[in-house]
């Protein structure tokens, strides 16, 4: 089931990411992450924090509620 979630989760960012055009390092840079981070999120190998989930929605300028809707 957590792989399961953190996939959606990896797949919401990057559609996200795609739909604005921006790079990882882009998505990166916005939410003051690593690249490799992003990475590992988009391929569900990483469980963020919630700090970290928040910093994502700060960059792409939704709630967190907005973010997480499509997980």
């Amino acid at each position: 089931m957590e792989d399961a979630l953190l996939d959606r989760f990896g797949t919401a960012i990057r559609r996200l990411r795609s739909e604005r055009g921006w790079t990882q390092e882009g998505l990166a840079n916005a939410a003051d992450l690593h690249r490799n981070y992003v990475g590992d999120l988009e391929r569900g190998k990483r469980n963020p924090t919630l700090h970290v989930v928040a910093q994502l929605a700060d960059a792409f300028e939704l709630s967190l509620s907005e973010l997480l809707e499509d997980v």
